[in-house]
């Protein structure tokens, strides 16, 4: 294989959030429908919106592009930074053909470290990984491109020497491209067809055919 390792985002790349969305997100929709009739989340339909994205995206960059004010944004951070899952999670089926591969693996992830260590645990995945790195906002300002650079410096790895596989073009699959590591982009609902990505998929298991 030309690859020496492989990183790895979580939240809609290892399993689907959607299979826990309902649980997971309960509290945080409470608190953005009771804040949402007084505050600048304003009409219903804004509010729809902000919900989906949450399903998708870290809240931190949510509540920037929202413009969400400071106190729903700290009552909501502090409803995130207490909560953990402990149901059980199903990661996608086909990420055990991922894990089988001979590379080393990581884990980059952004979000508060209680909270994503648990979906972990309860995936039952944490031995899969020869690291796990979770971008914690309460405790680093560092981003996924600061990460990736320190992996490569960590373990003397050569851009050429990664691939990154994530669902988010703007976050993981961007800075591995800034810092001239190839992606892929899975995107098994067909949302991001113009996105820029080395390879892309609608199945996760077509990573196997970057590899060969």
């Amino acid at each position: 294989m030309k690859k020496k390792a492989l990183i790895f985002d979580l939240d809609n790349t290892i399993y689907p959030v959607s299979a826990i969305a309902d649980n997971l997100f309960g509290k945080l929709f409470a608190v953005l429908d009771e804040y949402s009739g007084t505050i600048n989340v304003g009409d219903n339909d804004r509010v729809a919106k902000i919900k989906e994205e949450m399903t998708r995206r870290p809240f931190q960059y949510i509540a920037d592009k929202y413009e969400l004010t400071k106190e729903l944004n700290d009552k909501m951070v502090d409803t995130l930074r207490n909560m953990s899952y402990d149901l059980p999670m199903q990661p996608f089926e086909d990420y055990h053909h991922l894990k089988e591969i001979p590379l080393d693996k990581f884990l980059v992830t952004t979000g508060f470290v209680k909270l994503q260590m648990s979906k972990v645990i309860q995936l039952g995945i944490e031995l899969d990984f020869k690291e796990i790195i979770i971008v914690d906002p309460d405790v680093s300002r560092k981003t996924k491109k600061d990460v990736f650079a320190d992996i490569m410096q960590k373990y003397n790895y050569q851009p050429a020497d990664l691939l990154v596989i994530g669902d988010d073009p703007d976050s993981e699959i961007k800075a591995a491209l800034e810092l001239g590591i190839d992606t892929f982009l899975f995107d098994p609902n067909g949302v991001y067809p113009g996105a820029a990505s080395t390879h892309r998929s609608d199945d996760l298991k077509q990573v196997l055919n970057t590899l060969q």
